[in-house]
């Protein structure tokens, strides 16, 4: 955790400090990273007081509490500048935290790694950490800690011994991953796809390949720009960077002008897959724990990473086969009876949602249901993604259960409950996929399929 004095946070504000009573000793004390919540506040750290859908200054005294070793508060909301712990006043605390992140960028002498696309982020972001780790001490976004309150923590908050940060980016509007660029600077950047994905804030695809492009175009000269050979959006980005390019593909037969492919891609009976990833450096084999031939493209993406910052072939490769991804993403449980339930309740897209709904396909199963909640924030294009997901589900055989919304066109469930009474009992010999936006909260469901005893 980088360790931080009052005052290189309000010089790199351009703040106010209140020393306060414990900045009276020969010490200035040290403030152990920052936090924006105080539930999870560790001691010592900088609370700052985020005002978003709820004011971070309403919990001030629950940051108190929790041992804040100081306070980052925005002029006018400090009512009392002669506490025992440093307050640094500033105009605006969500600008101040881009500061702050900007500042610890430049204590990071390694490489930062900026990873973006309509999906597969999150799971490139923690494959490619795992396989850096064994050989540089790494950082990297915590969940998804994707946004310009997340990316300025995750810099800020970075071991004070760290080579190299990995920096998962969001886009929900042009320029957005740029701003992100300008706080986190970085040295190789990551496309994995673009897709139908916030297009209500985005536009059309194209909008939303130049929102990802944001990424490639700040990469320095001598930098790399890691990107997905089997999108053509995406591997048209190569003409949009002054860095060097590195290509993978997963597809079978490969993009020819990919760098570094998947041969011999097989799944077993838990959706784990395996392959011979052919690169620059040498082939080695690959079996992954993350679950879904998806998560083939995302390995490569993250071996493409490792390779480039020095890690050997078959460190980064066994890394891969050990890692795990982040809650809620392929999680493949069983029930008491037997049954299979596929916990992808994180997020969803029209992308994700065909990928997850051709992994419950594969699952060794004789019935196949799947409760699917909304994609959210597809705009004019919602009404036909729905259906087409719908339709994809009837292809693949799967039973659709519409949680909450009726834009899938057949009739929805309305809560929980009634998920349950629609699916009946599971016994060995069921699958079934839960998924949707953060929205609907299904991980919930989930949780009652595994455990019925579970409250809702």
């Amino acid at each position: 955790m980088m360790h931080w004095s009052p005052e290189a946070i309000a010089s790199c504000t351009g703040g106010t400090l209140h020393p306060g009573a414990a900045c009276e000793r020969a010490d200035s004390p040290v403030l152990t990273g920052l936090s924006i919540d105080s539930r999870s506040l560790q001691a010592g750290a900088l609370f700052v007081a985020i005002k978003g859908e709820r004011d971070g200054h309403d919990f001030i005294e629950s940051a108190l509490q929790a041992g804040a070793g100081g306070l980052l508060l925005q002029e006018g909301r400090i009512s009392s500048p002669g506490a025992a712990i440093p307050i640094i006043g500033v105009r605006d605390t969500a600008t101040a935290l881009l500061d702050v992140g900007s500042a610890a960028r430049g204590r990071l002498d390694g490489p930062v790694i900026g990873i973006t696309g309509s999906v597969g982020k999150t799971s490139t972001k923690d494959l490619a950490a795992a396989a850096l780790a064994t050989r540089l001490r790494t950082a990297a976004s915590e969940r998804s800690f994707n946004n310009e309150l997340g990316v300025p923590l995750t810099l800020a908050n970075a071991p004070e011994s760290a080579e190299v940060a990995v920096i998962e980016m969001g886009s929900r509007g042009p320029g957005h991953i740029a701003g992100l660029c300008r706080v986190a600077r970085p040295t190789i950047g990551v496309v994995t796809a673009v897709a139908a994905a916030h297009t209500e804030l985005l536009g059309s695809l194209d909008q939303v390949a130049a929102a990802k492009a944001e990424l490639v175009e700040a990469l320095p000269q001598g930098g790399t720009a890691v990107l997905n050979a089997d999108d053509g959006r995406v591997a048209a980005m190569a003409e949009r960077t002054r860095a060097d390019v590195l290509s993978y593909s997963a597809l079978a037969p490969p993009s020819p002008k990919a760098d570094i492919v998947a041969e011999a891609v097989a799944l077993d009976d838990v959706l784990r897959p395996s392959f011979i990833a052919r690169t620059p450096w040498g082939g080695v084999a690959v079996k992954l724990e993350a679950r879904g031939a998806h998560q083939v493209g995302n390995a490569l993406a993250g071996l493409a990473v490792a390779l480039r910052c020095g890690v050997e072939l078959d460190a980064a490769a066994a890394a891969l086969s050990r890692a795990a991804v982040s809650p809620w993403r392929m999680e493949l449980r069983r029930t008491d009876s037997g049954a299979f339930v596929l916990n992808d309740a994180y997020n969803a897209n029209p992308a994700s949602m065909a990928a997850a709904l051709r992994a419950l396909s594969q699952l060794p199963a004789f019935r196949r249901l799947a409760v699917l909640g909304v994609m959210a924030e597809l705009g004019d294009r919602s009404g036909d993604e729905h259906r087409a997901v719908a339709e994809t589900a009837r292809h693949l055989g799967v039973e659709l259960i519409p949680f909450r919304t009726e834009a899938y066109g057949v009739r929805p469930v309305s809560d929980i409950d009634e998920a349950l009474d629609r699916l009946g009992p599971l016994r060995s010999g069921d699958a079934v996929l839960v998924k949707a936006s953060r929205v609907a909260g299904l991980e919930r469901l989930a949780a009652r399929l595994i455990d019925p005893a579970r409250s809702a």
